[in-house]
């Protein structure tokens, strides 16, 4: 299987990993809380992990241990967690392996939720500092003796910063500290984050890998790159016998069981039937947004667009060399000074203004107003993030159809 191309393993992935009974292609959506054991020393067994099995709903369930196999396959990982949501996965990292005095260097251009969970986590003790990524030196600038992880984006929403992942991936290997790497952006098989030296993946599941605006979810994977023996806040109750699993247990336990988001039996089925087309709408998305981004970037309306396949991108280079299966789907713009962001998406007549991104239909929204409201103006310029910027989630759209939307929208101006 390991020599057959990506879609093909994708789409045969459930029924080849899972094994679905009576020759089902899909793991069915189990529906119970509750599980039984006719011998009573089974649920001891599995309660101390010397047998695998589920005991109870919130901590596991056949259709989300399926999904958990095909994503850790996805990522090439020694094991998977999968959670009701994206910030669910990433909160049960920080939750679960982080504590108080402990210090965390961060991506200074954090998406807005993920930018406020900092902020709490700072409140409760865990130092946190923000720094550009695109460099390797921030990264060897901000690092401490008390330091436990590096933590990134691939490619950074909105203005599309792209994290020196394989420098610093070297780095924290060096240091003998994790590298966690939010992979939502730039899925497979645009981005392989083993490769670049991640040590733990987060992603949204809700976004590309579903695909098609339907579902929440969320994922943790580990890659097997770290030796959680050097980590220092495994709890011995933790450290089980295969030490390579030690990180994730902790994940699973003072995460989601103990924290309880939960990733539904439903949710997981719908997960896992939209990842079958991931590598079609990645593609056919990508190439959309690329030849969109070229169309604004020549427009007289538009001031400046922000794309990592653009030349002129600052990390242009960067990206061609670590995203080796195309620039990803979204693109940010500035409008020429003077037109109002919210008039003119109300002048675009296809695509939808709504907060979601990773759709399959073209989505745009005003940044700072709305996403990033809450950052501040401050924080906002720190990031790069203009008060009238506008993203752009491209979808899988007739590329014509797009390119005159947009062009009818900025010719009225």
């Amino acid at each position: 299987m390991s020599k057959q191309g990506f879609t093909t393993r994708q789409v045969h992935a459930d029924r080849l990993l899972n094994s679905p009974e009576n020759g089902a292609v899909h793991t069915a959506s189990t529906n119970s809380v509750l599980f039984e054991f006719t011998d009573a020393q089974g649920i001891i067994d599995v309660f101390q992990g010397k047998q695998a099995g589920h005991v109870y709903g919130r901590s596991s369930s056949n259709s989300a241990m399926a999904l958990s196999n095909q994503i850790n396959a996805l990522e090439g990982g020694i094991g998977a967690v999968c959670f009701a949501t994206g910030m669910a996965a990433i909160s049960s990292v920080f939750l679960s392996l982080f504590k108080h005095g402990d210090h965390v260097i961060v991506s200074q251009y954090l998406f807005g939720n993920t930018r406020s969970l900092m902020n709490t986590l700072m409140d409760m003790g865990i130092q946190i500092s923000f720094v550009d990524v695109t460099s390797l030196e921030n990264i060897k600038d901000a690092y401490q003796p008390n330091t436990r992880a590096v933590f990134t984006e691939t490619v950074a929403n909105p203005v599309t910063q792209v994290a020196d992942i394989q420098g610093i991936g070297r780095y924290c290997e060096e240091r003998g500290i994790p590298l966690i790497v939010d992979n939502t952006m730039t899925p497979p098989p645009l981005f392989d984050a083993k490769a670049a030296g991640a040590s733990l993946v987060t992603t949204s599941l809700t976004k590309y890998v579903a695909g098609h605006g339907n579902v929440l979810g969320g994922a943790v994977i580990d890659t097997g790159l770290y030796d959680w023996q050097q980590f220092a806040n495994i709890k011995p109750a933790y450290q089980v016998a295969d030490t390579r699993q030690w990180g994730l247990t902790q994940i699973k336990k003072k995460g989601l069981r103990d924290m309880g988001a939960t990733l539904t039996p439903d949710a997981a089925h719908k997960i896992a039937v939209g990842m079958e087309t991931l590598a079609l709408r990645m593609a056919k998305a990508c190439d959309n947004a690329a030849r969109l981004a070229t169309l604004l970037d020549n427009h007289a309306q538009v001031e400046r667009v922000f794309y990592p396949g653009l030349a002129d991108h600052p990390q242009h280079f960067m990206a061609r060399e670590q995203l080796s299966g195309g620039y990803g789907a979204i693109l940010s713009l500035d409008l020429k000074a003077g037109i109002d962001p919210v008039d003119f998406l109300n002048k675009l007549k296809l695509v939808i203004c709504a907060t979601h991104l990773g759709d399959t239909r073209t989505l745009a929204l005003p940044v700072a107003p709305t996403i990033f409201f809450e950052n501040g103006p401050q924080e906002r310029a720190k990031m790069g993030i203009s008060e009238t910027m506008i993203r752009v989630s491209v979808g899988i759209e007739d590329i014509d159809d797009l390119v005159e939307d947009f062009r009818q929208a900025l010719d009225q101006y």
